[in-house]
């Protein structure tokens, strides 16, 4: 097959895997009653362990003030818990409520096990290029979203988040 084609067809396929993330994550989020944006944050507070709105805000791109009513929303409906630094009491975390997480997990347990079948069919070496793949492919996203955020009109004397650090793989 001529190498445009086959780049063709993984372009093609990594889009509809992307949709169907996008809609897999719609549907979790109306079974637990938030927004789309608010489960990915969610997403990110979990994978952090603990985030500060100034840290999600870097690494969503959104405004701190829209981190600020992701908090709240996340909050009000017991997901998240906030809580200052003992050091330094300006600093507030923002983390993941125990109970949340046993609502939530149940919603991707079934995913997560289909996922980790089809993952098992690789060598550990195919593992490690699909590992660098990701990685790459989020530090490409990354750097689109600040691209797109930075050049928004609509966003014209808005304050620019700060940029996220760049992660490899095996940096999570």
């Amino acid at each position: 097959m001529e190498s445009r084609a086959l780049l063709d067809r993984l372009d093609q396929h990594l889009r509809r895997m992307s949709a169907r993330g996008v809609l897999f994550g719609q549907a979790v989020a109306d079974r637990l009653g938030i927004g789309a944006s608010d489960l990915e944050c969610l997403d990110l507070i979990n994978l952090k362990g603990r985030v500060t709105a100034g840290e999600l805000a870097a690494a969503t791109g959104l405004t701190t003030g829209a981190i600020t009513g992701v908090l709240d929303r996340l909050e009000k409906a017991g997901f998240i818990k906030r809580e200052r630094d003992a050091a330094d009491r300006r600093k507030v975390f923002a983390s993941i409520r125990p109970a949340a997480l046993q609502k939530i997990a149940p919603l991707y347990q079934p995913l997560d096990r289909a996922m980790r079948e089809l993952w098992s069919r690789y060598s550990r070496e195919e593992l490690e290029l699909l590992i660098d793949f990701a990685a790459r492919c989020e530090e490409v996203f990354t750097r689109e979203i600040a691209r797109l955020r930075e050049n928004d009109p609509r966003r014209r004397g808005a304050r620019p988040a700060r940029k996220a650090k760049s992660k490899t793989a095996g940096g999570e």
